[in-house]
């Protein structure tokens, strides 16, 4: 039976060693900020405004977790026969369309759907690209674990994928590097709507189904509390410490990207649930 409350962290449900941080140096300080829903092009402004500060240095390593309403999202490999064009899937969805640097193709993001976008100096964590697409699958693999969903990565195929003879794709990764910093980055499917994906050709890869982690256990888990697990996560596998947590007045309001008073956040284990009668 699936869990719906998550475990202790130790449980990571993959198959080889996650990646993380040197532990024989300190952890890295970072800020995570949560926002409400928010627009996809305001999301885009506070990603390159803190992409810009983290380039010159003047600010720390930032995660910015968000869910947005709904809108299609067209990165650079995008296809002609990966979806319509803006004005037909417009009209047949009555969902806006963004053109976006980053990579991979064409995706839909909505309401229940956790979305991160890592503000990182790579060379401080990761050896290049890939060796950062894995580390942000595993820090997917081992939220979804928590609550019992066994997920895995596929060769060539950058996301986090369930089952085996017909897999099928519950998170999507994106990245732009630019400057030495990544931007865009991950979406996890907890609870939104998956109709939409029904309309392109998701990630450009033929065939592809999608689910969520609501799909597959029967009912939407909470939403702040995976959120709260990413980020915990994260901090792991990147060997973070989350000295400051904003949410997104403190975003807007804030007149310096780099004096940001520490405020803790909870991000520690939670108690397993009861074995059912």
């Amino acid at each position: 039976m699936m869990r719906h409350h998550p475990p202790p962290l130790q449980a990571v449900g993959q198959d080889s060693p996650p990646e993380t941080g040197d532990s024989n140096e300190p952890a890295r300080p970072a800020t995570l900020l949560c926002c409400d829903p928010l627009p996809y092009e305001r999301a885009w402004h506070l990603q390159q405004t803190y992409h810009a500060a983290r380039a010159a240095d003047r600010c720390h390593d930032l995660l910015l977790l968000v869910e947005h309403p709904p809108v299609y999202t067209v990165g650079r490999t995008t296809q002609d026969h990966h979806w319509p064009g803006d004005a037909q899937l417009l009209q047949l969805t009555g969902i806006p369309v963004v053109r976006t640097e980053r990579g991979g193709s064409i995706t839909y993001h909505g309401p229940g759907q956790a979305v991160g976008y890592p503000i990182l100096r790579l060379t401080d964590h990761c050896a290049g690209p890939k060796a950062y697409v894995r580390r942000l699958e595993d820090v997917l693999i081992a939220t979804l674990d928590e609550w019992g969903i066994t997920s895995r990565r596929r060769d060539g195929l950058p996301g986090v994928w369930v089952g085996d003879e017909q897999p099928l794709k519950i998170a999507s990764i994106g990245v732009r590097i630019s400057r030495g910093v990544t931007m865009h980055g991950f979406a996890l499917n907890v609870s939104m709507d998956l109709a939409p994906f029904s309309s392109i050709v998701t990630c450009g890869i033929a065939g592809c189904r999608v689910t969520s982690m609501a799909a597959l256990l029967g009912s939407a888990p909470e939403f702040p509390v995976v959120q709260q697990r990413i980020a915990a996560h994260f901090a792991e596998r990147f060997h973070l410490t989350w000295v400051a947590s904003m949410g997104q007045e403190s975003a807007d309001l804030a007149g310096s990207t780099d004096d940001l008073s520490p405020t803790p956040i909870d991000a520690s284990p939670l108690p397993k649930e009861r074995p059912d009668d």
